[in-house]
């Protein structure tokens, strides 16, 4: 699921540089969504130029001195950035990176380097493994070891159980290709002390970390204090323009940023994309546990109403939501789906289903529902209704 998240639309074009009915469905979900009245979610990266500079000197001058002399190679604005972000997660530093790519490639092969060890266990949909195009093996010299199976994170005994050693293992919270889902903190507790148990280090892949207290019940310093090492990103939950920080021990943290020039990370001037997370730390970072949990009412309200609009096969995973974020899946063809929430966007101005679906074998999509603060406007009688609406619109019903 290529454009989920706004990292970038889809690229596909047919023959003669004809635009595929993929990308034409994409441009008309986009617009579809910008339009509507009301929709789950209105992430911000889908504004244009002039409404993402207008939000940014807006909503910065509230948390940053915009009179402040920019930075240049990470100081001032970036440096606070990183300083922040290492209080929030209770760590002795952090650093800021362009993408979370390049900072958990870093830390690993700093890790890697201080263990004797290049292995690192991982789940099979892990990031890295399922979107990364192989960086680990063929840019850092790591090599994965997948431990673990099924939608869900590794159990601490399959961290004692597995065959080949390794140096590191990294946890992603929440797995976001399984379905957003993430342990419960006794099985996260056990899980790392499997991996001490075989002299091996912890790394979060925490992407989402932010949105992960709610279902813990533990503070973010509680939850990171965890690992050896933690990687968070600024734009999936908290709606910045990009970036990442990677954060633990201050020799790590030193180490990473000699690494981090080596990889191109040192980016010249980074003020805009700092700014923006220090906004999202601000305004989004207090209202992830509403969100959290208003997106197990929608949940909820989604799966009454398939169930009473007759379709019959659908599931909302998982059943409770973990985080804001959950997966939808019905028994259709994923164009057949695609049609129908944009037409409903299109015909009605709202919108129940604003990302792509995918294939998942014969005859079965599934799709990703984020609810953000336009979601929280939404009653259940609302979900319900939308749906009756929506599957109207499939073929086959009445």
């Amino acid at each position: 699921m290529t454009d989920t998240t706004g990292q970038g639309p889809e690229q596909d074009t047919g023959q003669g540089g004809e635009r595929s009915e993929r990308e034409r469905l994409r441009d008309r979900r986009t617009a579809a969504q910008r339009q509507a009245r009301r929709t789950l979610s209105r992430a911000g990266w889908g504004s244009t130029i002039r409404e993402r500079l207008a939000y940014l000197t807006e909503a910065g001058a509230g948390v940053y001195d915009l009179d402040e002399p920019a930075d240049v190679y990470g100081d001032r604005i970036v440096a606070a950035l990183e300083e922040r972000v290492a209080e929030l997660l209770g760590t002795e530093a952090a650093a800021f990176f362009p993408t979370g790519t390049m900072a958990q490639q870093v830390a690993l092969r700093c890790w890697a380097a201080r263990t004797g060890d290049p292995a690192v266990a991982l789940h099979a949909l892990s990031h890295p493994e399922v979107h990364e195009r192989h960086a680990f093996s063929q840019v850092s010299g790591l090599r994965p070891v997948r431990v673990g199976g099924g939608p869900r994170l590794p159990t601490a005994a399959e961290i004692r159980e597995c065959e080949e050693p390794f140096g590191a293992l990294m946890l992603e919270l929440p797995l976001r290709d399984a379905g957003f889902v993430l342990p419960t903190w006794e099985e996260l507790t056990e899980v790392v002390e499997a991996a001490r148990e075989r002299d091996a280090v912890v790394h979060f892949d925490g992407a989402r970390l932010w949105e992960c207290t709610d279902h813990f019940g533990r503070p973010l310093e509680e939850i990171a204090g965890l690992a050896d090492s933690v990687y968070v990103s600024f734009y999936k939950s908290l709606g910045g323009f990009g970036g990442a920080a990677l954060a633990g021990p201050r020799t790590l943290v030193e180490e990473a940023r000699t690494w981090r020039h080596r990889y191109g990370g040192m980016v010249f001037q980074q003020f805009p994309t700092a700014l923006s997370a220090l906004i999202g730390l601000d305004r989004e970072l207090p209202r992830l546990p509403e969100y959290v949990r208003h997106a197990r009412v929608v949940a909820a309200a989604l799966r009454e109403g398939l169930a009473a609009a007759g379709v019959p096969w659908a599931r909302v995973h998982p059943e409770q939501p973990h985080t804001h974020e959950f997966q939808v899946w019905l028994p259709y063809e994923p164009e057949v789906v695609a049609q129908a929430a944009v037409r409903q966007a299109e015909e009605t101005s709202v919108m129940l289903f604003a990302n792509p679906w995918d294939g998942q074998g014969p005859g079965i999509a599934f799709t990703e529902v984020v609810i953000r603060a336009a979601g929280l406007e939404w009653t259940a009688d609302d979900v319900r209704a939308a749906v009756r609406d929506f599957v109207d619109r499939l073929p086959g019903q009445v």
